[in-house]
């Protein structure tokens, strides 16, 4: 790994987890962290003309990315975006529809569509980009800064789908009806993603996420065939900085994925941590508190996290959910739990 030259950080402990490194306690952070939990959020969000304007503007984009920072204390910043700004790079826009989500008005039907698309470059997500610099700026070496795209298969089910999806079947169909299309366009998606990822890099992020966020819906063959090579050629791309790769609900593909080159695995609320540690024995593995454990009374959610870490081992361990926080979790279970990984002692 060719490492960067960063401004020295004055919490380093993420970096260090990341790279398998001895750390005095767990780092934490959760996905999601930056978004309708924090009060600052929602009353800025809501002074805004929708939520691609917070993400297309980057002083607003680096502000948020800071609130968690400032309201939580969590050892890493996770810049503020969406994974959909790949596609829209591509050549595909979509809209953010309130209380729908995402929705593609085009979508990718045939090999014709999957040729007129770009292959993305940095540039044309100049905004994020920006905001990186700006975050970076602002943060001062206080934590590091993660960047992070969506998985390919992942980007690819929005782009063929139209928008989310229970099942996601139009998306899983095209892999069955149409592979030569499929592997067009999932080969576009990698290296449009490799481009924007080198690109964060340059800006300042100290790491990248790799967000698998529907490996689960597909069976192990597909994953296998439509997801696993592509995220293996941008974990083989990227080698200026620690890569984590979160392949959501694909508990059969822990082995795999442990064989990537990257430097942390995800672990959702469904994967066993024991097992998942013996199936990925050398690599710091980063969850796994069930979201919704934040509904329980503060004790509950207390002697959960201490359970989790005590589970985990103390070393090669980044703390945080098994998905990302809901908007509508308690704040002050937010904060317990955070506060509850930076107390406990393994001594």
């Amino acid at each position: 790994m060719k490492l960067k030259s960063n401004t020295p950080l004055k919490n380093d402990l993420f970096l260090r987890a990341a790279k398998g490194e001895k750390v005095e306690r767990v780092p934490v952070w959760l996905m999601r962290q930056a978004g309708r939990i924090l009060p600052q959020y929602r009353a800025l969000r809501n002074s805004l003309s929708g939520f691609k304007e917070l993400v297309e503007t980057p002083e607003l984009a680096c502000e948020v990315t800071l609130q968690p920072i400032d309201e939580l204390e969590v050892d890493a910043a996770i810049i503020f975006s969406d994974i959909l700004v790949i596609p829209e790079a591509m050549g595909l826009p979509y809209e953010m529809v309130e209380k729908r989500g995402p929705h593609f008005p085009k979508t990718i039907q045939t090999l014709e569509d999957v040729n007129a698309l770009k292959i993305a470059e940095a540039n044309d997500i100049a905004y994020t980009i920006e905001a990186i610099k700006l975050t970076k700026k602002e943060l001062n070496g206080r934590v590091p800064l993660i960047g992070f795209a969506g998985a390919p298969w992942t980007i690819f089910a929005y782009m063929i789908e139209g928008g989310g999806s229970k099942t996601f079947s139009k998306a899983k169909g095209q892999l069955y009806k149409d592979p030569n299309l499929s592997h067009q366009l999932l080969e576009k998606i990698t290296q449009s993603t490799i481009v924007y990822l080198k690109g964060q890099i340059e800006a300042g992020a100290d790491l990248v996420q790799v967000f698998d966020s529907w490996a689960g819906i597909l069976s192990p063959t597909q994953y296998a065939a439509f997801a696993l090579p592509y995220i293996q050629k941008i974990c083989d791309a990227i080698d200026e900085v620690p890569v984590t790769v979160f392949a959501k609900g694909a508990y059969f593909a822990r082995p795999a994925v442990g064989e990537l080159n990257c430097s942390v695995v995800g672990v959702d609320w469904n994967m066993d941590i024991k097992e998942t540690r013996q199936i990925i024995p050398h690599k710091t593995l980063q969850g796994n508190l069930d979201p919704c454990q934040l509904y329980a009374p503060l004790s509950e959610v207390k002697k959960a996290t201490q359970t989790m870490l005590e589970q985990f081992g103390g070393q090669k361990h980044i703390a945080n959910l098994g998905h990302g926080v809901y908007p509508d979790t308690p704040l002050d279970s937010v904060k317990c739990f955070v506060d509850t990984v930076k107390e406990y002692s393994f001594s």
